[in-house]
């Protein structure tokens, strides 16, 4: 299947968001952590003021002030989280006049909703930000955490910014598979050196896969933290991942535990992914070729609908022009299967359960 994830980073980050190495990533993303700070305050303690500039009300910018007096300037995205928590329309509020959009946070804040406590990300870089809005225990994990992790296990080794369909290209802002900015950071990183050669691979030509790992993460509460890996044929010029197969996926929501499972969970799963070597990969997958499956219908219908099982040994006849035999057919049935499928989320769900056959040799 095609993975589009860093294709769309690629498409939508502007120059300043956009790295050629991991040095550079990680000392930007520190740099902003060493601007931030967290607080945690009464939502009765926020109050939201029009900004007024030489005297004149500037109808179109709002500041949240806190109990110091210091006005923050709420970016696009924490000014959607504090109209969420005062249960009104982000799109609406943002076309009002400043002085009314104020009026109608203040009312939620002081009035509509109960006294809680809130959750801030401040940044004090020339201008005073407020870039979050969150609960209270939001499990919050810097940016500079997971790109300085990353630096650690990949920096120096055959893991780099992948090149253009398999041949290494002089990395540039235009090309490149790290970024980062006020909401989010995504991390593309690939080991073209040591592919994986194998025979049979399909139609029963030989073939060679690369690995790959994304690394994601949000300190404002954009997106979830998270890793996967996988293996790929190559990555096309506007950075699409093409012949992905084999998607193994870790998840970590930021609740108040989130700090804790990136030390525990994703950190040394990158650690292991690094130190995996291209010929434990390989026998992995020898390992499932030997696997037979001696039940196919009763195999397949155990994990999917019949509907989905059938359309995989279609799928399947049709690349190899051969009945399905072992563990390795079985989740590359999955794999063709998935191709035809319209939906990107739907397709990864179908290739985590390809990943999950394949544990089974384990």
């Amino acid at each position: 299947m095609e993975l589009m994830q860093a294709s769309h980073q690629w498409a939508t980050r502007p120059a300043d968001e956009r790295f050629v190495s991991l040095k550079d990533l990680h000392e930007a993303t520190l740099a902003m952590r060493n601007h931030s700070r967290s607080a945690v305050v009464s939502n009765r303690q926020i109050e939201v003021q029009p900004v007024e500039i030489n005297g004149k009300v500037d109808y179109k910018a709002i500041q949240v002030m806190g109990p110091s007096g210091q006005p923050y300037y709420p970016t696009h995205h924490a000014f959607g989280q504090l109209a969420k928590l005062v249960s009104a329309p982000a799109g609406y509020l943002r076309g009002l006049p400043s002085p009314i959009a104020a009026d109608c946070l203040n009312v939620g804040l002081k009035f509509n909703r109960e006294i809680e406590y809130t959750g801030l990300l401040l940044r004090k870089n020339g201008e005073s930000t407020l870039a979050a809005v969150t609960g209270p225990n939001y499990g919050r994990v810097w940016n500079s955490d997971v790109a300085g992790a990353a630096r650690a296990k990949f920096e120096g080794t055959s893991f780099s910014i992948p090149g253009e369909f398999g041949k290494q290209v002089e990395i540039t802002k235009a090309n490149t598979t790290l970024y980062a900015g006020d909401r989010d950071m995504f991390i593309f990183l690939a080991d073209e050196e040591n592919r994986i050669e194998l025979p049979n691979r399909r139609g029963g030509l030989t073939g060679s896969l690369a690995r790959g790992i994304f690394l994601w993460n949000s300190e404002v509460g954009d997106r979830t933290l998270g890793m996967a890996s996988f293996l790929f044929d190559y990555v096309c010029c506007n950075r699409i991942v093409w012949g992905a197969t084999q998607f193994e996926q870790i998840t970590v929501r930021h609740t108040a535990s989130a700090p804790d499972r990136f030390l525990e969970e994703v950190t040394p799963a990158i650690e292991a992914y690094r130190k995996a070597s291209a010929s434990g990969v390989r026998q992995a997958i020898e390992d499932a070729r030997a696997a037979r499956v001696d039940n196919l219908d009763a195999f397949l219908n155990q994990r999917f609908s019949k509907r989905q099982a059938q359309g995989m040994v279609a799928a399947f006849q049709s690349d190899e022009d051969r009945p399905i035999e072992t563990l390795w057919d079985c989740a590359t049935a999955v794999t063709a299967y998935a191709r035809g499928i319209e939906y990107q989320d739907q397709r990864v769900l179908l290739e985590r359960e390809a990943g999950k056959i394949l544990d089974l040799v384990k």
